[in-house]
């Protein structure tokens, strides 16, 4: 029998962060929530308030509907939650509906529509401008313009623990004139944040401000977006990337919702020269969010959200100022996450600067890009609203098999 658990107030998955999830079980997909270590049965404690839109919603299998209703129903929904969780009168009929996260499976929380992956940070940017264009500018003309970014495919976005499988396509070898068909030589991986877009989709033609951005974004994932660098390059001039990109993208089963970063806003770096007015607002904001990169188990990074030139709200605004549509389970991604210094650097194409300089794993192997077996794995936490605490994102991880 499980017994309530004693969640201190302090704790990464206290009543300051509840995440969502959908749990796998023997019946069927449930909307769950973390709480401690512990996932809380939605669908169950559903039936406790039955005449809300939010109530309803969570007895689905995914959370397709509940990031449909939007903002006020998502903050009704966390203020009942929150109440609830610190109730002596319920605890004792809650506890049955608890499962330790260890024994959890975790489902795609939700179907993901439109994907996006920007370009965001500026280390990130210059980094990549040095390795390739070193004699050059580093970063390309438009970038302090505009968030750049490219469509992905959506329906290669699995969930952790899915195992990826070495992409296989065309790339030239540096010493040959023609192209070569065969397995990426160079795969890497890419450090991100994912904002998860919720709410009514918006009429095509229609716009989303800076200022009304977060009425659209419901929450946050861990994203590694794979990508096979040898591929990529050959094939990215002059239309960006594609099979490069397109073979799998992993989010983090918990989705964390923004509320839980209200304490995490920082502001933004200077933005020079000063963005066109539709990319200018209030709302734009940096949060200050720290990520750690682990390969079979060995950290060889800790980038540092905060220093991201282009805000969420910025990304949303730029994607849809031509009218482009958005709508629940649209996912923003925010590019490689890197820093100025070369332990915060958010891929190994950084890491390595381009296979020049392996870097060392714990079992004293090097790396300078995934082999086949490695498992890479992404953790992040943010500050909590009370000194000293924390909000933990959980985590997303995926193996390397060989290619087929």
């Amino acid at each position: 029998m499980t017994t309530w658990p004693d969640v201190p107030a302090d704790h990464p998955f206290g009543r300051d962060a509840l995440p969502y999830g959908v749990m796998v079980t023997p019946a069927g997909s449930r909307i769950v929530v973390r709480y401690g270590d512990h996932a809380l049965d939605l669908r169950a404690v559903a039936d406790l308030e039955p005449d809300s839109a939010w109530a309803r919603a969570w007895r689905e299998p995914t959370l397709d509907t509940f990031l449909a209703l939007g903002r006020r129903d998502w903050d009704a929904a966390r203020v009942w939650l929150r109440d609830a969780l610190a109730d002596p009168g319920r605890q004792e009929e809650w506890a049955a509906y608890l499962t330790p996260v260890e024994q959890v499976s975790l489902a795609l929380p939700f179907t993901v529509g439109d994907y996006v992956d920007c370009y965001a940070s500026e280390h990130h940017a210059t980094n990549v401008g040095r390795i390739f264009r070193p004699d050059g500018e580093a970063l390309t003309p438009n970038w302090r313009h505009l968030p750049i970014g490219y469509h992905g495919r959506s329906q290669t976005v699995v969930v952790t623990g899915t195992d990826v499988i070495r992409p296989t396509g065309q790339r030239k070898p540096p010493t040959s004139d023609t192209p070569v068909f065969g397995p990426s030589v160079r795969l890497d991986i890419e450090a991100e944040l994912g904002f998860v877009v919720g709410g009514p989709r918006t009429a095509l033609g229609s716009r989303v401000s800076v200022d009304e951005a977060d009425e659209h974004l419901f929450g946050v994932v861990l994203l590694n977006d794979w990508s096979a660098r040898d591929i990529q390059a050959w094939e990215y001039v002059p239309l960006g990337p594609f099979l490069g990109k397109s073979f799998a993208t992993s989010i983090s089963g918990w989705v964390l919702p923004m509320a839980a970063l209200s304490a995490a806003r920082v502001p933004l770096p200077i933005q020079e020269p000063l963005p066109l007015p539709y990319l200018c607002g209030h709302a734009a904001t940096g949060y200050d969010v720290h990520l750690e990169v682990a390969v079979n188990g060995s950290v060889v990074s800790r980038p540092e959200y905060a220093g991201l030139y282009w805000a969420p709200q910025q990304m949303l605004a730029h994607m849809t100022v031509n009218g482009a549509t958005t709508g629940p389970g649209d996912l923003v991604g925010s590019g490689t996450i890197s820093g100025p210094r070369a332990d915060q650097r958010g891929s190994f194409l950084e890491l390595s600067w381009n296979g020049t300089e392996p870097f060392a794993l714990a079992d004293g192997t090097t790396r300078t890009f995934l082999e086949d077996g490695d498992t890479v794995t992404l953790r992040a936490w943010t500050p909590g609203p009370t000194p000293g605490s924390r909000v933990g994102f959980g985590e997303v991880t995926g193996r390397v098999l060989p290619a087929r």
